[in-house]
């Protein structure tokens, strides 16, 4: 059954003091018409870059293989994985953004909640006119920038108020850039070690045990999430890793857990919704369908 606007608008007021909104590329395919999907941004890689032509990425391989695929044809080339990080962000550099949007991402600045994307492009810092910080005493990779934000002010933590965080790497950066399923395990790899030296306090009774290490993984276990513009399938590998590991840190200590939906439109004759609706239950996310785009990017946000 699906739901209205005013229903996730309560949703929204209710937790409002606890919320963070994880926002992927449909709020670009729904305000930004002249901008590319990432199958286009991929197929456009493949033309420049392989022999073999290719006008469509055939079912059964994902965004992360396609882009692996295309690397192995050129693996014996000097630099060429950073030759396509610096394609992708020059691709990018050009993107405007419609201020339409601001209706979605001033509603959630009304709530001074945290924005976590997995785009690269910084359509919705320029838009809301957002400027880069990094939280004090951290330190600096770019390959890493995880303490990066885009905001008005210096924050001191991701918990403590609105900003633009870049989940898989952000355009300012270009080798911070993610797309390959290589580059999606590196980031595994890195946001293991933070999760599994974060049970530091002995008495989760009296004090919650995860150590906040000051960039935006902090906010994946201590927020509630709001996930939506994101189609959350296979190809999302890192993505749907945190779910995973936020739902073990919850159900070891549930006193700590926080909540989370999944908002879609509804999709009746997608056989693969079924199996995503699966696995966000499991992981502790409810899934939330409206009736069409209009709801999803338009009347929730009023």
């Amino acid at each position: 059954m699906t739901k209205t606007a005013a229903e996730i608008q309560k949703i929204f007021s209710d937790n409002q003091k606890d919320l963070a909104f994880i926002i992927g590329n449909g709020i670009n395919l729904s305000f930004q018409d002249d901008n590319i999907s990432w199958n286009d941004l991929l197929l456009n890689l493949w033309k420049t870059h392989a022999d073999e032509p290719m006008t469509e990425i055939p079912d059964g391989i994902s965004f992360v293989e396609f882009y692996d695929a295309l690397g192995l044809q050129n693996v014996t080339t000097s630099g060429f994985s950073t030759q396509l990080q610096k394609d992708v962000k020059a691709k990018m550099l050009d993107w405007q953004p419609d201020d339409a949007q601001n209706l979605v991402l001033d509603k959630i600045k009304s709530y001074n909640a945290p924005i976590l994307t997995t785009n690269f492009d910084d359509l919705i810092p320029k838009s809301m006119k957002l400027s880069p910080y990094r939280i004090p005493d951290t330190s600096f990779t770019d390959h890493y920038p995880w303490s990066t934000h885009y905001a008005e002010k210096e924050l001191k933590s991701p918990l403590h108020g609105f900003a633009v965080w870049y989940m898989n790497g952000m355009v300012k950066y270009h080798r911070s850039i993610k797309l390959g399923l290589s580059e999606y395990m590196g980031n595994v790899e890195r946001a293991r070690k933070m999760i599994n030296t974060n049970y530091g306090h002995e008495n989760p009774e009296v004090e919650n045990p995860w150590l906040t290490n000051n960039t935006w993984i902090d906010i994946i276990f201590n927020k509630s999430l709001c996930i939506f513009g994101l189609s959350l399938d296979e190809t999302e590998v890192f993505f749907r890793w945190l779910l995973i590991q936020r739902a073990k840190f919850f159900k070891r200590f549930p006193k700590y857990s926080h909540k989370g939906w999944y908002i879609m439109k509804k999709e009746d004759e997608n056989p693969k919704i079924v199996g995503k609706k699966f696995f966000l239950k499991s992981v502790g996310i409810e899934v939330i369908e409206v009736e069409d785009y209009p709801v999803l990017y338009n009347d929730i946000w009023k």
